[in-house]
């Protein structure tokens, strides 16, 4: 596809682009490019940018209307996929490429999963998301909103699916013990970029702390600012090297104003303040309290700590190996279950989101090659 791209045959490029990547537009945008950091051709002058030629194609492809072909005749196979996130997404749409009839049941009241509600607007415009969940339904496919899914064999069995593919992103926030005696506001990031797709949007307030050093961090920082808070600090224990956040998001934050503390951790919050701890790293680059303390004011704290999935729609599913929080799963995305797939963060915990389209692709080459 990069071939015609260069060539300026740009539907026969996304055509081609599409048949592993339906949102491209979305990908171009919101994916942190990792394949251009491998990329031998930056031996000889510089990497290929992908990321930005994906954009361009998928651009392109919303400008002029540019529909997917539907599948020529129908399998009469039917298929539950839960959770509308990227592999969700992905997954319905090669499913229905080859024919079989695809619901989606979503939890929440929108399609798009964590590229909506954890990417804030500025990165990933939401026309532009919407446009490509809508190209997607047009092949066919049943999107539910507001259907979280309790039991996966119940869903499976009333609705008399063949197959059910489990799709569920990780929106469950990671807490941590904080003593916050009094403290004004405690929010988490999950929380706050959540509610940025609403009409109310979060009160953060002149002075926010975020706690955390991933993308997810950085995001709400920066969101913060976009509110119109006078100072968001960003509070993290290690130091910019060990910092698990791409360091091009971390350059843009602070182009923008955000603040960093390294080598800090919260031990208290207060009502206006928080009490931070100096922290050292050892001789294995972990870090380690020095005992040293030191006030800041703070009149939101927000917890970026990671994020988990929820695994209860699976209590009862016989056989079923869960480890660490995931859902362990062969080369193929089967689970122990007949017939139901995983793919996503449930499989891999927070993953790209290429990452998650690309399993999507996988599990469903599998359903077509498997005799039962």
């Amino acid at each position: 596809w990069l071939f015609h791209a260069e060539s300026g045959d740009y539907e026969r490029a996304w055509r081609l682009l599409t048949e592993a990547n339906p949102l491209p537009a979305c990908m171009g945008r919101v994916c942190y490019h990792p394949c251009e950091t491998a990329c031998n051709r930056a031996q000889l002058d510089e990497c290929v940018g992908v990321n930005a030629i994906e954009r361009f194609i998928g651009d392109e492809a919303l400008k002029h209307g540019w529909k997917f072909r539907s599948a020529t005749k129908s399998t009469g196979m039917r298929v539950l996929v839960v959770g509308a996130g990227p592999s969700g997404l992905s997954a319905a749409y090669q499913l229905a490429r080859v024919g079989h009839t695809v619901t989606i049941r979503e939890a929440g009241p929108l399609a798009g999963g964590m590229m909506r509600f954890g990417i804030p607007k500025y990165r990933l415009p939401r026309e532009v998301l919407d446009a490509e969940i809508a190209r997607i339904a047009a092949l066919g496919v049943s999107i539910e909103l507001n259907a979280k899914v309790d039991d996966v064999l119940a869903a499976k069995r009333d609705g008399r699916y063949d197959a059910v593919f489990l799709a569920v992103g990780a929106h469950i926030a990671k807490r941590a013990y904080l003593p916050a005696g009094s403290a004004g506001r405690m929010l988490d990031a999950v929380e706050v970029l959540l509610s940025m797709e609403g009409e109310d949007r979060p009160l953060l307030v002149r002075r926010v702390v975020v706690y955390g050093g991933g993308n997810t961090a950085l995001d709400v920082a920066r969101t913060a600012k976009r509110l119109g808070a006078e100072e968001s600090v960003i509070v993290y224990r290690r130091t910019r090297e060990k910092m698990p956040a791409h360091d091009a998001e971390l350059e843009e934050a602070l182009q923008e104003g955000v603040l960093v503390k390294w080598l800090s951790t919260i031990r208290e919050a207060g009502e206006s303040s928080i009490t931070v701890e100096k922290m050292t790293l050892d001789d294995k680059g972990m870090a380690q309290p020095t005992g040293e303390f030191e006030t800041l004011e703070a009149d939101s704290v927000v917890l970026a700590l990671g994020q988990d999935v929820d695994l209860s729609l699976l209590d009862g599913v016989p056989g079923l190996e869960i480890e660490k929080g995931v859902v362990k799963v062969d080369g193929h995305m089967r689970t122990r279950e007949p017939h139901l797939y995983a793919i996503g963060d449930i499989v891999g915990g927070l993953q790209l989101a290429h990452t998650a389209a690309h399993e999507g692709i996988i599990a469903v080459h599998t359903i077509v090659g498997d005799p039962d």
